[in-house]
């Protein structure tokens, strides 16, 4: 009974040992966990606190200037300044409120975009510029800013041509507003005015007048050229609380190069066509006391048929009223290329017009059907001398004179013309 009593004392004794070892191990253990957590590995010197390594900032920076953030009643017109610094690569974007992405371009110089139409009004959107410098990191601008209400203040645009339609070599293109732009406002509108040519042709705005503008190449336009011209006023303040209406762009043709020269000291018309003679037609000028005016003018209207009335402008004594044909309009005074079956005896030797170029008939048909609104005609040797602004005098300036009615400084072309300069008595020779 005692053996089996000791026998089970030590079973049970040699359990409770085990345990009170294994407890007492596992006690070293987690004290020698603590210690080891609070050492380092160098012979027990106590260890810093060691964070995640630290992104080095982006060597680029990028910052929207124009419309400042979260800016309201915002011109629909608005372009998108910004800068940036370091940068290898600049991205823009602009997002309306639905996140939909705008349409449009960067400015030349790099600094600025501008949308491809007026913005909506009453629209928020989301400017984002990205510039990527030569560490591979890109820094993001973000500004938000909502556009003006609609105006009820418009000035409409508009284009004396239309799309699709095809003139001549000296026509200018000419734009139109439904009211006087100040002076202050011009360059800003100019500045929102682009012309495209194919080829490209050097060329530049000329105010008319507070309500009129005109563009024009420095020479003829090229034959067979492709023009395309773009006026982005929707939404663009004109002063006064007033804004553009809406942009405009018109895309024309240029035909052949057909011009004419009127030579007075031999009555002859010179006719060529891309450079080569294709008809010398006689002429009879205005007669000493009603002169034709020497200049470059261009054909502005043609009239198969019409009646020239004068009894307003000459009086009862020396007016006159008589049905033309083949009438085309060259100052807004009066002067015409039409036929003259009356003066055909003094076509090629006297002067007996009142003003006009009177050619015959069959040669009255064979211009009219030959010629188109912008051809140039230029009259030389008469006792008058073309008064700028009557008509479309554009090509009757030199360049440097033309390029004075611009708003924008004239900034000549990087690369010069190798075209050959037009003879000087059919186009202004360039400054």
């Amino acid at each position: 009974m005692r053996a089996d009593q000791e026998q089970l004392d030590r079973r049970l004794g040699g359990r409770h040992v085990g345990r009170r070892r294994a407890l007492a191990a596992g006690l070293i253990t987690a004290a020698l966990a603590l210690t080891s957590a609070c050492t380092s590995g160098d012979g027990g010197k106590p260890s810093s606190w060691q964070g995640a390594a630290e992104t080095p900032a982006p060597k680029a920076a990028a910052t929207i200037s124009e419309p400042a953030a979260d800016a309201k009643d915002v011109p629909a017109s608005t372009a998108i300044a910004f800068s940036t610094t370091e940068a290898l690569e600049t991205k823009f974007e602009l997002k309306d409120s639905a996140g939909k992405a705008v349409k449009g371009k960067l400015a030349e110089d790099g600094k600025s975009w501008l949308p491809g139409g007026a913005l909506k009004y009453g629209e928020t959107y989301t400017a984002t510029v990205t510039a990527t410098g030569d560490d591979g990191r890109p820094a993001t601008a973000t500004s938000n800013f909502t556009t003006m209400a609609q105006p009820s203040k418009q000035i409409r645009v508009s284009s004396f041509l239309g799309d699709g339609q095809t003139v001549g070599v000296g026509m200018p293109l000419i734009v139109k507003f439904s009211r006087e732009i100040p002076e202050d406002y011009r360059d800003d509108v100019q500045r929102r005015m682009t012309v495209t040519s194919v080829p490209a042709q050097e060329g530049i705005w000329h105010w008319v007048s507070p309500t009129e503008i005109r563009y024009r190449p420095k020479q003829f336009w090229k034959a067979n050229s492709k023009v395309s011209y773009r006026v982005q006023a929707g939404g663009l303040p004109m002063a006064d609380g007033w804004y553009g209406r809406a942009d405009l762009t018109v895309d024309i043709n240029i035909g052949p190069s057909l011009i004419m020269t009127v030579d007075n000291k031999t009555k002859r018309m010179t006719v060529t066509r891309d450079g080569k003679v294709i008809k010398t037609i006689p002429v009879s000028l205005g007669k000493k006391s009603t002169p034709s005016s020497s200049g470059t003018m261009v054909v502005i209207e043609k009239l198969r048929k019409t009646v020239f009335d004068t009894f307003e402008e000459l009086g009862p004594e020396e007016g006159y009223r008589t049905k033309i044909d083949y009438a085309q309009r060259l100052t807004w005074g009066g002067e015409f290329i039409h036929a003259a079956p009356w003066s055909e005896g003094q076509q090629g030797s006297v002067n007996v017009s009142h003003g006009c170029v009177n050619v015959s008939m069959a040669m009255g048909a064979w211009l009219f059907t030959n010629t188109r609104i912008g051809d140039p005609i230029t009259v030389k040797g008469t006792e008058r001398k073309l008064q700028n602004g009557n008509g479309w005098t554009d090509w009757n300036m030199s360049w440097s004179e033309y390029v004075k009615g611009s708003a924008v400084p004239y900034e000549p072309a990087t690369q010069p013309s190798t075209d050959a300069t037009p003879d000087p008595d059919v186009t202004p020779t360039a400054d």
